[in-house]
């Protein structure tokens, strides 16, 4: 890799690193998931906010950024949550959320992943919230390397 390619990407991970680090010790939301959140209708901003700062206080060691249009946080390049506003509600995804056996996550996809769905952010239980977030730290699959598996999925913990 010629020299100044490793320069940019170093110049990166410190900046990601620095901004982690800030976003750590100041509760500060992601730029672009704060612009995401400001395009929501009042209600369904109050819920992207109330999600966006419980994930980031939880899982504060997670990388944010909105991928595929939806803010999504990365443990290690692993997706492992995200919010994405739906026609009637925002739906909270946990990638690996079929394997957290919780009863008020449902089924999404054909992969792992599993969703709850809210209308209004008093519906959002602060306390699931946070075990589902400590589940998607400790239980995780291998979506980072799904397409060089050609769509097997193994698990990572």
């Amino acid at each position: 890799m010629p020299s100044h390619q490793l320069n940019v990407i170093l110049i990166e991970l410190s900046e990601r690193k620095a901004f982690n680090s800030h976003r750590q010790s100041k509760a500060v939301m992601h730029p672009e998931t704060a612009k995401y959140n400001k395009t929501m209708a009042s209600p369904d901003r109050e819920i992207c906010d109330l999600l966006a700062k419980e994930i980031d206080r939880t899982l504060s060691e997670a990388d944010n950024k909105v991928w595929h249009a939806h803010p999504v946080w990365f443990l290690e390049g692993n997706p492992v949550v995200g919010y994405s506003k739906l026609k009637d509600c925002v739906r909270l995804l946990f990638w690996s959320g079929q394997s957290f056996e919780e009863e008020s996550l449902q089924k999404e996809g054909n992969f792992k992943a599993a969703e709850v769905r809210y209308t209004s952010a008093d519906q959002v239980n602060r306390q699931e919230l946070k075990r589902w977030l400590a589940k998607a730290r400790e239980i995780q699959w291998d979506y980072k390397s799904i397409v060089r598996r050609k769509g097997r999925l193994e698990r990572l913990k």
